[in-house]
């Protein structure tokens, strides 16, 4: 039965765009030149799940590297740079993202809560012609906790319940994740949780409810059963 399902808030890096790969590069790019390493098993296992401010300021306490306030902005400003070098070489959305963005669009509200800066994302969808479809993003420094505290699910929870002018029930509004960070931060605000295997194998989703390869193979009449079901304990 249709009506079932609410809204839909999209995770970014991993979920609409397979920009994950240049993150690291651009991670290891700006490291490069304080003299410090990052390598790829590290950075999916340990930094993956922090917004850019996160990365670096956690990277500092692992490692003992002093990282005050001006030295981390500096390095997101850097890192930001090569990022952007690397996003004007070509698209970056994963296969059938656009497709599934524009049908759920058409359906709910949808939304997007990043770790992402805004101006990445919007660079993204905008070249995409995907921004007109998004009620609301929350990316990076919108709340004063990132992922996988809920601070950013519940904060974009909020603002597409007011871009929708009605009362909105969090168990019948799906996050789309691509890490144990982000599902545990969806989770957190009570909302459904698909995870999606573009970063991580199946086992490593705790807590997702429905687990699919990409949007490419999500639809919404899965997102509607799932809305139709109880939501169990947490």
């Amino acid at each position: 039965m249709i009506g079932r399902l609410q809204a839909v808030i999209f995770d970014f890096d991993g979920v609409i765009a397979d920009s994950e790969p240049l993150h690291l590069r651009a991670f290891q790019q700006a490291l490069q030149e304080e003299g410090l390493q990052l390598d790829r098993d590290e950075y999916f296992a340990r930094y993956l799940g922090f917004d850019d401010v996160g990365v670096f300021a956690t990277l500092g306490r692992d490692r003992g590297v002093p990282m005050d306030e001006q030295r981390i902005r500096a390095l997101v400003t850097r890192k930001g740079a090569k990022l952007q070098a690397m996003l004007d070489e070509g698209h970056v959305l994963f296969p059938g993202a656009a497709a599934f963005i524009r049908e759920a669009a058409a359906v709910v509200p949808i939304a997007i809560a990043s770790g992402a800066l805004r101006h990445e994302i919007l660079e993204i969808i905008e070249a995409a012609d995907l921004a007109r479809h998004f009620s609301t993003i929350v990316a990076s420094g919108d709340t004063p906790e990132s992922k996988p505290s809920p601070a950013p699910y519940q904060l974009a929870f909020t603002q597409i319940q007011q871009a929708a002018g009605r009362s909105l029930d969090p168990s019948r509004c799906v996050a789309i994740e691509d890490s144990a960070w982000g599902l545990e931060s969806a989770c957190g605000a009570g909302l459904r949780c698909v995870g999606v295997t573009t970063s991580y194998a199946a086992d490593q989703l705790r807590g997702a409810e429905l687990i699919v390869e990409g949007l490419g193979a999500l639809t919404i009449p899965a997102l509607e059963q799932l809305c139709g079901t109880n939501l169990s304990p947490r």
